[in-house]
């Protein structure tokens, strides 16, 4: 019998689909017993006996990935492969799924909300007035602001297309794909990502985390920004400068941010300090549905190697091509 550990967590509480296509298969599983991601020496001990791993945004390094003499296979909940050594992974023979559409709707929709409560400073005003402070702030509408994007894939697109209910703001757009100009009913703005700095009044961020992103906006990028600005990533945390992020805020500059992933997660940083800061716990892609279609996809996709079917969503080679550039 083919063994699975699933390490992210929560799974199959609000939809016992994915387990039961697991149970269906005959496919043993154990859910993570934690209730938290395992360091890398616990993960080695814990998968040691297992043949996959349905994996969240836990880190799955070259050293778990080669004392896991069983492993076979990896499908990871969700889109973001940069904690899993893909690298080591192929050198191993292990193929690696993901699920890229599955969060795509709930995080663009988690962004919309970041965009209005930043315009119209909810956050600030909820925060006043569990003190005791009763303070009218007045804020600005949708259709009056330049929108930055850097990202307009899966993601970014979908924001864009949210907007139309509001009334469309100027769209100032960055991608290295520049086929998305063609696939999307908008007027867009293509241009630099310094342009977009210095012009946007809210910056979202769509990006994977690599090489060349991985610190791409710091005290420099953030000072360039307008004093009323405000940022948005809930693509991958190591992209903003945390500390940059902290010191550039706490001098007064810029208007709000939020940041639904960090660096290090759990996340317990400085940025806490600051009341125009909107922090989440990495919870953009948690709708009940997209979490849902995220897990009985990747139980799927283990149905599907086990049994030696073609797998619908294997890491392409690009991303394989992303974490060896990073290794240069």
């Amino acid at each position: 019998m083919h063994k699975v550990f699933i390490n992210t967590i929560p799974f199959g509480d609000k939809n016992k689909l994915p387990l039961e296509v697991l149970d269906q298969s005959g496919i043993e599983y154990l859910i993570n017993p934690l209730g938290r991601k395992p360091s890398e020496d616990e993960l080695i001990e814990i998968i040691s006996d297992f043949d996959a791993v349905i994996a969240g945004t836990e880190t799955i390094s070259k050293k778990v990935i080669n004392r896991s003499n069983k492993l076979k296979m990896i499908s990871r909940a969700g889109i973001g492969l940069n904690g899993v050594d893909l690298v080591a992974a192929k050198e191993r023979g292990i193929k690696v799924s993901y699920t890229p559409d599955a969060p795509a709707p709930a995080v663009a929709e988690f962004t919309m909300g970041l965009i209005l409560s930043l315009l119209r400073s909810t956050h600030v005003s909820n925060a006043q007035l569990h003190k005791g402070e009763w303070k009218r702030i007045s804020g600005r509408r949708f259709s009056d602001i330049t929108l930055g994007l850097i990202g307009v894939g899966r993601i970014g697109s979908r924001v864009i297309r949210r907007t139309k209910p509001f009334g469309t703001p100027r769209f100032l757009v960055n991608d290295i794909d520049t086929d998305y100009q063609n696939n999307l009913d908008f007027k867009l703005e293509w241009t630099s990502k310094d342009i977009i700095y210095k012009e946007a009044d809210i910056i979202c961020l769509h990006l994977p985390l690599t090489k060349h992103t991985s610190n791409m906006i710091g005290k420099k990028e953030l000072l360039s920004m307008k004093k009323n600005a405000s940022i948005i990533n809930v693509s991958r945390g190591g992209i903003i400068n945390e500390q940059d992020l902290y010191e550039v805020m706490k001098s007064g500059h810029l208007s709000g941010a939020a940041l639904d992933v960090f660096e290090t997660e759990p996340y317990y940083g400085k940025l806490a300090e600051i009341e125009r800061c909107i922090l989440t716990p990495h919870i953009s892609s948690m709708s009940i549905d997209c979490r849902s279609r995220m897990e009985i996809e990747a139980s799927e996709e283990v149905v599907r190697f086990f049994k030696g079917e073609v797998l619908q969503n294997e890491v392409p080679q690009t991303e394989y091509e992303i974490q060896l550039e990073k290794l240069k």
